[in-house]
């Protein structure tokens, strides 16, 4: 790859062959941490390691360490370790995810609640947080725990609150903004201020890239919740329309909801109390977001906070790893599962 074309917008691939062997690093190092004294556990580990996912937060950690300053060695073996711990808490959360919603496949596979059960898979999510939060304690630095634990409340507390709005149609736009920064935009946060922290950047530069992905993670959520609707269910791995059936109202239908009549809000309703499309087929919900401009106007507010990132990110000396971070806020908004 000639890494001089820095004009030009680069393609996903170029994106990870920049940080290749250190992502490469990265998987062993989970591989290897994901071994437990319980089988159930070892094995729940390793089934979501090769289920796949885009590895997209150790790759912005990595990325952003990198663009952050120099890499020593201790530099990068620092970055490596962080890499492994934040794609551990994520999966701690989808496996705790999947048990609140009952799902029934993640990634276009079974999730791990149906292959395990809800009890082995509460557990085995409490052990992948500890084990997460042991690898980061080797660093001996209270400010990586410190990050690692407020991210997790947060996270948590996000869970709860979406909980408790669980079958209410009366979700505002805010309450869906802060289930976006608490579910998705924290968590890209901490990652790209953790690349700071690994690479020894100021407090300025790590307040930055946190800044960056802070609004790239908002656009990711948002871009999330429109695919719910949209997406192929080939693509995205689950059943579409899944964040509705259960019970969940995301923005593009918040949105919706503003201008919709009685009866069509009556529609949501006994969705919301069904469970399910047998009574009101999912099409007629994708018309009312079509109708109403749903669906367009969380496009809008994804495209708000791409531009913020990419504006925040265009501030840093240009590099490959600067044209990259660029790249990934296309990709992000672009992207169909």
């Amino acid at each position: 790859m000639n890494l001089g074309k820095l004009r030009q917008a680069l393609t996903a691939k170029e994106i990870f062959d920049l940080i290749q062997d250190d992502l490469d690093q990265v998987e062993k190092k989970i591989f290897a941490e994901s071994v437990a004294s319980v089988d159930a556990v070892t094995a729940i580990g390793q089934y979501l390691q090769a289920s796949g996912g885009k590895r997209l937060r150790p790759a912005l950690l990595l990325l952003s360490s990198r663009l952050a300053g120099p890499i020593g060695a201790g530099a990068r073996d620092t970055a490596i370790q962080l890499g492994a711990v934040v794609e551990l808490v994520h999966a701690a959360t989808l496996v705790h995810d999947d048990v609140i919603d009952a799902a029934e496949t993640r990634r276009g596979r079974p999730s791990t609640n149906v292959k395990w059960g809800n009890h082995t898979c509460v557990l085995a999510g409490d052990w992948l947080y500890m084990q997460a939060f042991q690898i980061a304690l080797r660093e001996r630095n209270f400010t990586i725990l410190d990050l690692l634990i407020t991210l997790t409340q947060m996270m948590v507390e996000g869970e709860l609150l979406q909980l408790e709005r669980i079958g209410r149609i009366d979700v505002s736009e805010a309450d869906c903004m802060e289930l976006v920064d608490r579910k998705t935009a924290c968590l890209f946060s901490v990652c790209a201020r953790l690349g700071g922290l690994a690479a020894q950047a100021d407090t300025h530069v790590q307040e930055k890239l946190s800044e960056y992905a802070w609004n790239l993670g908002m656009a990711f959520q948002l871009v999330d919740d429109i695919l719910d609707f949209t997406a192929r269910e080939k693509t995205l791995g689950k059943p579409v329309g899944g964040d509705l059936r259960e019970g969940k109202v995301t923005l593009p239908l918040v949105y919706a909801l503003e201008c919709a009549a009685p009866a069509e809000r009556r529609l949501v309703e006994t969705i919301l109390q069904q469970r399910n499309y047998e009574e009101v087929p999912f099409a007629r919900i994708l018309g009312l977001l079509e109708q109403y401009r749903g669906i367009e106007r969380v496009k809008e507010r994804a495209q708000a906070f791409t531009d913020k990132a990419r504006q925040i990110i265009a501030e840093f000396p240009e590099s490959p790893y600067q044209r990259a971070l660029l790249t990934v806020t296309e990709l992000v908004t672009e992207r169909d599962h």
